[in-house]
């Protein structure tokens, strides 16, 4: 999980390009090792939860769920349950990542409210107590702030360029800190995006598998299998009920986590806008 970062001293391009390789790779191995256990842990799931002889009437053989029995009677979906379970705990685990990052994100302080007060301070040119407001904040407005308003206090003793050109450095400083604040916001979103597609696309899966058992035992010769007719259309219904549940969760939860990063997103906006402003009107 990311943390918020602080506005530092920036690296070269080279340097930036070094460091952020480790990083990356590190990502990639925790999402990787969250996904495998994911897997594992679907699996052992449907193995030894849902396939619990308890869930039986039959026992070890696992053929008939007990009436009204709806661990054993997910258990019967076939092999595709145990895939569809993994994929909704990992659907889980980056729920509560984005979710845990996102808020803190977000910061102690309302976006609005934090600009108003930055305000307040820059039209009185109390720069240090803007910084403090930031520090306050600590969330992604704060360190974009912050960053713009160290660059604001260098170029308010800057004797060598014109207020255009500070107001332009001012700018570009936001937009540095920006690009970097906004990929940990969207990271891992891609995980939601895929599973809300791939979920339904699983329990159709196994909706057709579940039929095409149902339509061999009718084409048995002589009186079909009742059993094994039955057996397939609850296979067929259970995957289809899984899939689209995990769907609908994580189309949920992206829709939501959107919407809360449009609104750290605008509060960002309406930082830039503050200082380039601020410094136009105090600093001609």
């Amino acid at each position: 999980m990311s943390d918020v970062k602080t506005a530092s001293p920036r690296p070269s391009a080279t340097q930036g390009t070094h460091a952020g390789k480790p990083k990356n790779s590190s990502n990639f191995l925790i999402n990787l090792v969250i996904v495998v256990a994911c897997i594992v842990i679907g699996y052992v799931t449907w193995k030894f939860v849902l396939g619990s002889p308890s869930n039986f009437t039959d026992g070890e053989t696992r053929a008939k769920a007990k009436d009204g029995n709806p661990l054993g009677l997910m258990y019967q979906g076939g092999f595709v349950v145990p895939v569809l379970l993994a994929t909704l705990f990992t659907l889980l685990c980056f729920v509560v990542e984005r979710a845990l990052t996102i808020v803190k994100a977000k910061g102690k302080m309302d976006a609005g409210e934090f600009v108003r007060k930055v305000q307040y301070h820059l039209a009185n040119k109390n720069v240090q107590a803007a910084i403090a407001e930031c520090d306050k904040q600590a969330g992604s407005v704060g360190n974009v702030m912050r960053a713009g308003l160290m660059k604001y206090e260098e170029m308010i003793n800057n004797r060598e360029l014109d207020s255009e050109q500070k107001v332009a450095q001012i700018k570009k400083e936001i937009d540095e800190a920006t690009a970097l604040e906004l990929p940990m916001l969207e990271k891992n979103l891609v995980f939601l995006s895929t599973i809300s597609s791939c979920a339904t696309l699983l329990g159709l899966f196994g909706t057709v598998l579940g039929m095409i058992r149902s339509f061999a035992a009718m084409g048995n010769a002589g009186a079909p299998d009742a059993g094994s007719l039955a057996s397939g259309i609850s296979e067929a219904l259970i995957n289809t009920a899984l899939g689209i549940s995990t769907s609908f969760i994580a189309i949920i939860a992206y829709n939501f986590f959107t919407t809360l990063i449009d609104g750290v997103t605008f509060g960002i906006d309406e930082s830039g806008f503050t200082l380039t402003q601020s410094f136009a009107a105090n600093y001609k």
